[in-house]
């Protein structure tokens, strides 16, 4: 079964002091048995900087020589702070220089993926104007994790892209072998919604996050779950929804409970789990019952 663990688990504990990124793999490795990892960056950056710095090289080359003695794979690398799209063309620039420090990095730790945000704020709107710059940069980034052997795109995450329009339109706009989506499982927002005159009920807000999920199927190449999905009434409809829609890559707690994290991470793995055995076995049941 393809499961990982996102680094945001864990920020409570980084944030404290008590976690640093070679305790973070050894706690993914042995204390869950996992032999795969997200990584997100605040672990191995200077954060203290509006545009977080990426670790030198020397740093870097620890990180990944701590993965290969654990024999662990780098699913994907989740990146702030080197979004694409600003509307001051001098914060772009300087925006799109940290991205490729990024790149350079996940190339240095293997990386299988790079998660680089659309944009970091804004209402929802994508322009003309910003939509050709998105497309252009995302091209340029996949030209070159082509090169590299992985794959890099946002995630539902920020400003426009919690809109699964907006990621739609980026994503058929940049056609490419090695663009694709980390999805955050049921993570929008509602654009155009119509509900009369009565407030959104909690089945519309289920029926919203499955139709948001649907419509991006087609270009997610890996997720992120966290504890409300976890926890949720239809979490195995909605695992299940995605593997029908073709769905075969790794599945990545993003739970950053507010305090016993390690625990807390573990059930959270541990529901994960069942959930994607149940989608696995009732898929096997129907092929049985078709056949």
């Amino acid at each position: 079964m393809k499961l990982s663990i996102g680094g945001f688990s864990f920020n409570n504990m980084r944030v404290e002091g008590k976690m640093d990124i070679f305790s973070y793999i050894d706690t993914v490795h042995a204390r869950y048995q996992l032999h795969a990892i997200d990584f997100w960056n605040a672990f191995f950056a200077d954060s203290s900087r509006p545009l977080w710095k990426v670790a030198d090289d020397d740093q870097l080359r620890r990180i990944r020589d701590a993965l290969k003695e654990r024999e662990m794979t780098l699913v994907n690398i989740a990146v702030d702070s080197a979004h694409l799209w600003d509307a001051d063309p001098e914060v772009r620039e300087a925006l799109h220089q940290n991205a490729l420090s990024y790149l350079r990095a996940a190339e240095i730790l293997e990386a299988k993926s790079v998660r680089l945000d659309a944009v970091l704020h804004g209402d929802g709107q994508l322009s003309d104007e910003a939509l050709d710059y998105i497309v252009e940069r995302y091209r340029e980034y996949a030209d070159r994790a082509a090169d590299g052997g992985y794959w890099v795109g946002p995630e539902n995450h920020t400003g426009l892209a919690l809109f699964p329009e907006s990621l739609v339109r980026i994503s058929e706009a940049v056609d490419h072998p090695h663009y694709g989506i980390l999805l955050h499982l049921g993570r929008w927002q509602a654009t155009g919604v119509p509900f009369g005159h009565r407030k959104a009920t909690a089945e519309d807000a289920a029926l919203l996050a499955k139709e948001g999920d649907r419509q991006v199927s087609r270009w997610v190449r890996h997720t992120h779950v966290d504890h409300r999905l976890i926890e949720a009434d239809n979490a195995v409809e909605r695992v299940s929804s995605l593997i029908q829609n073709g769905y075969d890559g790794y599945w990545a707690i993003e739970y950053n409970a507010d305090n016993d994290q390690l625990n807390a991470v573990g059930d959270a793995l541990n529901k994960l789990r069942h959930h994607v055995a149940a989608c696995r076995n009732e898929s096997s049941s129907s092929e049985h019952i078709s056949d």
